[in-house]
């Protein structure tokens, strides 16, 4: 029903300089694994295994790790490190990817946007592989916004409470209570002051969208710094249909801060890696 999931990598990484200079901050490792490899597995495990990256320039390193390097393969080819790969052969075998360029960086919603000839007329997810999100006795988080989708039927965002002296970092919502942890969007608003938001349930990086969002896109006036704001085409079409916010379960790590990025290595360090070795 659902088979296609966006990977907006497109931006430049700054906070990482100077080790994003010359490769993507998507690839910098956590342990072991590229950052955007947790979020194609997690897609991947929640049926999407239609992979659409939205890139821009300096990101041929993204391409090249989701297809296979016939010199390395061939040099461990029989020895015991041949087990390293497990993992990425399985995502090789089991995904398609698709790639298209960004050629401006205009927020999220343009990012999106982009993408509109890959996706045609279904609806698909939107993983930012900035966030990397853990989920040790639930499936994954797509996974689980998939089977709500299968429900209701509309766009979906991943939601998470977040303390006041950190709201003005991210998408802000307000909503009627469904049922626990679902709430029916009734409002929303990007990176507000902590006395202007509408409550502590922040958007994060996992969203589920109908098509019809891309026509809101391109009718939504740029918001926020300029950019087209997937923010606000999310309240138009809360308005005009029905958009749904989800408190997930699990853990997310911001691996587009320095901060994070380290608590999520030394979390998976500690709970996957020394156990499995992946």
């Amino acid at each position: 029903m659902i088979s296609k999931c966006i990977f907006p990598v497109a931006g430049y990484g700054t906070r990482f300089l100077p080790a994003t200079k010359s490769q993507p901050k998507e690839m910098l490792p956590i342990v072991n694994k590229p950052l955007v490899q947790y979020g194609v597995e997690e897609a991947m495990e929640a049926g999407l295994t239609d992979i659409g990256f939205v890139t821009g320039r300096g990101k041929r390193a993204i391409a090249d790790h989701f297809d296979i390097s016939y010199e390395l393969e061939h040099q461990i080819q029989g020895t015991g490190k041949e087990a390293y790969l497990d993992t990425i052969r399985e995502v090789i075998d089991k995904c398609t990817f698709t790639y298209t360029r960004q050629n401006e960086m205009k927020g999220l919603g343009h990012a999106i946007l982009t993408a509109k000839k890959m996706v045609g007329e279904q609806a698909f997810g939107v993983i930012l592989a900035d966030d990397l999100c853990i989920c040790e006795e639930d499936e994954g988080v797509m996974a689980q916004m998939v089977r709500l989708y299968k429900q209701f039927r509309c766009s979906i965002v991943a939601v998470m409470e977040v303390p006041s002296d950190e709201i003005y970092r991210y998408g802000v919502i307000a909503g009627e209570s469904i049922k626990d942890d679902l709430y029916r969007v009734s409002d929303m608003v990007e990176k507000p002051e902590p006395k202007d938001a509408p409550s502590n349930l922040a958007i994060i990086g996992r969203y589920i969208l109908t098509p019809d969002i891309f026509e809101i896109i391109e009718r939504t006036p740029p918001g926020a710094n300029g950019e087209m704001q997937i923010t606000d085409a999310l309240l138009t079409q809360a308005r005009e249909g029905a958009v749904m916010a989800y408190k997930f379960h699990g853990k997310r790590f911001d691996c587009g801060s320095v901060d994070g990025f380290v608590e999520a290595t030394n979390y998976v360090y500690e709970h996957s890696y020394k156990k499995n070795g992946k």
